[in-house]
C-alpha cells in the first residue's frame, strides 16, 4: 500500500483553538489543531510516543565562503502540508543540477523548513470480519507513519546564494522542484544575502581547510608526469635532473658512483 492521501490529515490553517468537550465529528477543518505534542518531562502526557526518522539528509550544501551578492528563494503559493520525502526529493534534484552547472564550490544552498509535524494513521484491518475489529475509540489517531512540514503561502522552502551572472542557472535548478512539491512554487531574487540566516561554522572551517591544502600542494610544485597507463614517465634523454633529486639507481644527481670492489687475486 502506498502513501496515505494528504486529504486524510488536518488542515494547516490552524487559526482558532477548539473547546475541550467538542466532538471530533463536529470540528471544522479550519479550526483543528495538530495532535503532535511530545512531552519530554512528563511522558504520560504524550500524544505520540516516538517520532519517525527524518528523511532529509542535509540542510546546508555548497561553499559558504565566497562573498555572494545575490540570493534566490523558492516560495510556495498556498498553505499546505509537505512531507519530508518530497522535500528531500526536491533538494536532491536542485543540488544535483547546481553541482553540474556551477561546480560543488560555486554556490551555497540551504533548506529553510523543518518537518516537525508528525503524520499518524489508525490502520484498518482487511478481510472477513474487519468491521468487528476496526471500530476503535473516538479520536483514535493511530501510530506515527511519517513527518511533514506545515507551510503558509509565501513561505521559503530553499535559498541559494549565488552571483548576478548565475541567475538563470539557479532559477532553472530551483524550478526542478515543481514536479516534487504538491503545490505551485515561484522563485524570487534579491540582494539581502544575510536573510539566509546562520551558516554552520563547521562547514566554513571545512572549506577553509580544503583551500589551504590546495594552496600547499600548488606551492610544492607540479606533480610528476603520468602516462596513459598511470605510471610515471621518465624524463627525456639529455635532461639534467633537479638538484638533490635521485637517479633511478638511487644516487644523488652530480655525485660520483662508488667504485666497484676489486676482485680477489686468483691462484696461479
Amino acid at each position: 500500500m502506498g502513501l496515505r492521501p494528504a486529504r486524510c490529515y488536518r488542515s494547516p490553517k490552524v487559526k482558532k483553538r477548539i473547546s475541550r468537550g467538542s466532538s471530533g465529528h463536529a470540528r471544522k477543518a479550519g479550526q483543528q489543531r495538530a495532535y503532535t505534542r511530545i512531552a519530554v518531562n512528563n511522558p504520560e502526557r504524550n500524544y505520540i510516543g516516538a517520532a519517525p526518522q527524518l528523511k532529509i539528509r542535509q540542510f546546508n550544501m555548497g561553499n559558504p565562503v565566497p562573498k555572494y551578492n545575490t540570493i534566490a528563494e523558492l516560495r510556495v503559493t498556498e498553505s499546505i502540508d509537505i512531507r519530508d520525502n518530497a522535500i528531500e526529493s526536491a533538494r536532491q534534484a536542485i543540488n544535483r543540477k547546481l553541482v553540474k552547472d556551477l561546480g560543488k564550490d560555486g554556490y551555497f544552498m540551504k533548506v529553510r523548513v523543518y518537518p516537525s509535524h508528525l503524520l499518524r494513521e489508525n490502520k484498518q484491518a482487511q478481510g472477513a470480519g474487519a468491521d468487528r475489529v476496526s471500530q476503535g475509540m473516538t479520536l483514535a489517531f493511530g501510530i506515527p507513519i511519517g513527518r511533514a512540514t506545515r507551510v503558509s503561502a509565501g513561505q521559503k522552502l530553499y535559498s541559494v546564494l549565488c552571483f548576478d551572472t548565475q541567475k538563470e542557472i539557479v532559477k532553472g535548478a530551483l524550478m526542478r522542484a515543481r514536479a516534487r512539491i504538491p503545490c505551485s512554487v515561484v522563485v524570487d531574487f534579491h540582494k539581502d544575502v544575510k536573510s539566509i540566516g546562520t551558516i554552520p561554522t563547521s562547514l566554513i572551517e571545512e572549506k577553509v581547510v580544503e583551500v589551504a591544502k590546495t594552496e600547499t600542494t600548488t606551492a610544492e610544485g607540479a606533480a610528476p608526469a603520468v602516462g596513459a597507463d598511470g605510471k610515471p614517465v621518465a624524463p627525456a634523454a639529455g635532461t639534467a635532473p633537479a638538484a638533490g633529486a635521485k637517479t633511478p639507481a638511487g644516487t644523488a644527481a652530480g655525485a660520483k658512483a662508488p667504485a666497484a670492489p676489486a676482485k680477489p687475486a686468483g691462484k696461479k
